[in-house]
């Protein structure tokens, strides 16, 4: 199994990225960390990632999975016609897609969550993601995780093992819908 994780390159939520890695690396997935430039990324808490390859250099058809990280930083990530070609690659491939935090909104803009099941991060303060997944068409879940078809979203840091979890359940045929 080959994972490509997207993380932002500053003030990512570094538990949503630790915590499905260590799942899918335990599972003898191959991962692969992703940004937007080579260099050393800083999570939101200070962890310290190198990244792997950059976004333009990322080719869908060499990964089973494509994972993207919340956190504050993941916001410069939506309407970035990159991201968006490598989103609708993905689902034009039937590849797994999965996203936690903030992160699903980044799938709304791209238009793959329209008539789709999902979650998304928010607060009795800021409720703007389940916002921008309702006005792209998407049907929103007050849920931990959610799985439609091969899409994962999860809503937030308290969700990232289970988010890991159900992303390894999808890539090994498991997944209970």
């Amino acid at each position: 199994m080959e994972v490509a994780m997207v993380i932002a390159f500053r003030d990512f939520r570094d538990i949503e990225y630790l915590i499905p890695k260590d799942i899918f690396l335990a599972v003898g997935a191959r991962v692969t960390t992703i940004s937007i430039k080579k260099g050393i990324a800083i999570g939101a808490d200070g962890v310290t990632i190198k990244i792997d390859i950059t976004l333009d250099e990322l080719n869908i058809d060499d990964f089973d999975a494509l994972v993207f990280i919340g956190g504050s930083g993941a916001v410069k990530l939506i309407d970035n016609s990159i991201v968006n070609n490598l989103i609708q690659e993905t689902i034009k491939k039937d590849k797994v897609l999965g996203a936690i935090c903030i992160a699903p909104a980044i799938l709304a803009k791209a238009g793959a969550l329209k008539g789709k099941k999902a979650t998304v991060w928010s607060s009795s303060l800021d409720k703007s993601a389940i916002k921008i997944l309702k006005q792209e068409g998407a049907e929103y879940e007050d849920k931990n995780v959610v799985i439609d078809g091969k899409i994962v979203t999860g809503a937030g840091p308290f969700a990232a093992k289970e988010f890991g979890e159900k992303i390894v359940e999808l890539l090994l045929g498991l997944a209970k819908q």
